[in-house]
């Protein structure tokens, strides 16, 4: 699979970075100087790339200025918001904090956005903050629209050319087996990341084909990992239980409500008169792909804000990426080892619980899998219990018909990872059913291959049975 988090090249300018701006001169470049919706001067430079590290210094942004405008102003801004979510919600790293905090700001000036980032919220449990977050970012976010028992047809009729913030909690219920009827809401979601693919429905009294907008920006919380439509564009946020030690404040409507509104209200007063400013920005971006489409408008809304910010975000961008990339091999890796332990219990037939020792020693034997290349030293069964542990399966002291105990798997701890992940086949649908009994009022079928040529009561036709 392909790194995203390979650095983009390109000739570099040759300028040195930061650029000192002079007093009513503007930035030290060659470049076309435009007032932007404030009044001020804003740089109007050809999108550049570079080659780019978390070590070096941020780049300067699109309309990079000192902290938005008043001295410290966005940068303060972001810090007050980051602060604010980190007290009410214990994210899973530093990283995803700074994500959450920069998604919040961005959903601010969609309208000048082309990618509508996806955040996903993804849990492997109930109780791990996942549905608190949301509420968080009900509170800050640009026109919140929750879609619980909202209709998909009310969704497509809100977007328009100011798109509202969608929050989806028990986004597994939409794209699991329970979507039922929600094939409109998931289309929704899969099409709005990229600006211009609208959704084409048959509307009105006169049936005339409608193109209605998609765009727009959505957080997703649900109960293990999303499809990959959804996660391959989106800010992934995996959600863990809270440790004993960990403290966070009761979310109380009386007083958490208007201080995140009040942080809402700031966004807004700083970023919506940026929004025709951020339409033609293309930061330096420290990923490639779908991954920097993805990261963009955190990007640009760090590089606007300036001080910390921009370092900040291409750091938690490079960090969170690679992690994707590491989740995904370990995803699929261990699905492999679900259908390799499935096989090997088909080939033992009816035995309820198979040795570990007796079971890697299976699986390294497979000359075409790769357990025994594993590790420095092959699969052992620390590895084994490691990757079946997100599946809730792990080994347990078993007596064996010889009255020996060992360390063991059952069969029953597999059942239901199995049928998650590892579906059997559809059956194959039978060409012709022949019916046991014959139906009331037609003739039973002949007992050769040959049909009668007559009516049923010529001479041609088989006699019924009395």
């Amino acid at each position: 699979m392909k790194d995203p988090t390979s650095p983009a090249t390109s000739k570099a300018s040759g300028v040195a970075w930061p650029p000192i701006a002079v007093p009513g001169q503007g930035l030290p470049r060659d470049r076309e100087v435009r007032p932007d919706v404030r009044g001020t001067a804003a740089e109007a430079s050809a999108p550049t790339t570079a080659s780019y590290s978390a070590s070096d210094p941020a780049p300067d942004g699109p309309e990079a200025q000192d902290g938005g405008g008043a001295a410290g102003e966005g940068s303060a801004l972001l810090d007050d918001l980051r602060t604010a979510i980190g007290r009410y919600v214990v994210l899973p790293s530093d990283e995803a904090l700074t994500a959450v905090t920069l998604w919040v700001a961005a959903s601010h000036i969609q309208p000048g956005l082309q990618h509508a980032p996806r955040l996903a919220v993804v849990g492997p449990t109930k109780g791990c903050g996942k549905s608190r977050l949301l509420d968080v970012l009900y509170e800050t976010v640009h026109q919140p629209m929750m879609t619980v028992n909202t209709s998909p047809a009310v969704v497509f009729r809100v977007i328009g050319k100011n798109p509202p913030t969608l929050l989806v909690d028990e986004a597994d219920t939409i794209f699991g087996p329970k979507a039922g009827d929600k094939e409109d809401l998931r289309g929704l979601l899969n099409a709005g990341h990229q600006r211009n693919r609208p959704a084409w429905r048959i509307s009105g009294p006169e049936h005339k084909p409608t193109a209605f907008p998609t765009f727009a920006m959505a957080a997703l919380a649900g109960i293990g990992d999303l499809p990959d439509t959804i996660m391959d564009r989106a800010i992934v946020i995996r959600m863990q239980k809270r440790k004993p030690g960990e403290r966070i404040t009761p979310f109380r409507s009386r007083y958490s409500v208007p201080e995140l509104h009040a942080l809402r209200d700031r966004l807004a007063g700083w970023l919506v008169p940026l929004r025709g400013t951020v339409a033609g920005s293309v930061p330096k971006m420290p990923v490639e792909d779908r991954a920097a489409d993805t990261w963009e408008p955190l990007v640009i809304v760090a590089d606007l804000a300036g001080g910390h910010w921009p370092a900040r975000a291409r750091a938690a961008c490079l960090a969170m990426t690679r992690n994707e990339v590491v989740q995904d091999e370990q995803t699929t890796l261990k699905t492999r080892l679900l259908r390799d332990i499935h096989r090997v219990f088909d080939q033992e037939g009816s035995k309820e619980a198979l040795r570990s020792q007796d079971l890697l020693a299976v699986l390294i034997q497979d000359a075409e899998a790769p357990w025994a290349e594993y590790g420095t030293k092959g699969l052992n069964a620390y590895h084994l219990a490691n990757l079946l542990r997100d599946f809730g399966i792990s080994p347990a002291n078993y007596r064996f018909e010889n009255g020996r105990q060992a360390k063991a798997y059952a069969r029953n701890q597999f059942v239901d990872a199995w049928a998650r992940y590892c579906p059997a086949p559809a059956p194959s649908v039978p060409t012709a059913e022949v019916p046991a009994r014959p139906t009331r009022g037609k003739p039973p079928a002949p007992p050769s291959g040959t049909l009668p040529t007559g009516p049923p009561t010529g001479p041609a036709g088989p006699r019924p049975t009395r």
